[in-house]
């Protein structure tokens, strides 16, 4: 069993049955004693951020909608960014990955533009308090992964689970062929 760690992915296995959490793949944003913190990458709402947030509304990445973070804290958003150029972390950016890392919202818009390749707002988080995440892993309801970059801004979120999958080693990439429902085999 892989221990998490920030930038890790977690990939919902099939016996997660959870609506909130069945078939997602979540990034980790911040662990520590205490819990962890990840925010959804492959839940889309049909809200536009235009109307949400109209001011980020011209560097958002296509389609230019406001994702579902998780199910904690959905009065308020985070937003994740891919800078332009690698080594650079402009004012309001946070590194969690290589290029990848959060954006704070309440940073000027101005200070943004052209820093940025990619961005995605994500409406709430998920959250865990201290163990239950490890917890949850050992019971066999997450996968461990390495995160890329551009996890985080694929445009059909709907296959974001199965690629995943299908680029980890040994059995994981068998995982990602297997149906909801194995009966249906």
């Amino acid at each position: 069993m892989r221990h998490p760690h920030v930038g890790d992915l977690l990939v919902a296995s099939a016996d997660l049955l959870d609506p909130n959490f069945a078939g997602a793949v979540v990034l980790i944003v911040d662990l520590d004693e205490e819990g962890a913190l990840g925010i959804v990458l492959n839940q889309r709402t049909p809200l536009l951020v235009a109307d949400a947030l109209p001011q980020w509304a011209d560097i958002a990445s296509e389609p230019g909608r406001l994702h579902r973070g998780g199910p904690v804290g959905v009065d308020g958003a985070l937003a994740l960014g891919r800078v332009r150029e690698s080594g650079a972390e402009p004012i309001g950016w946070q590194q969690i990955v290589g290029d990848l890392g959060l954006v704070d919202l309440d940073t000027p818009v101005e200070m943004m533009e052209g820093a940025l390749a990619s961005f995605r707002v994500f409406v709430g988080y998920a959250g865990w308090g201290s163990g239950q995440l490890e917890a949850e892993i050992a019971e066999g309801s997450w996968y461990v992964v390495p995160c890329e970059a551009g996890d985080a801004f694929v445009e059909a979120i709907e296959e974001l689970r199965r690629h995943v999958l299908r680029r980890q080693p040994g059995e994981l990439a068998w995982v990602s062929t297997r149906p909801a429902d194995p009966e249906l085999n």
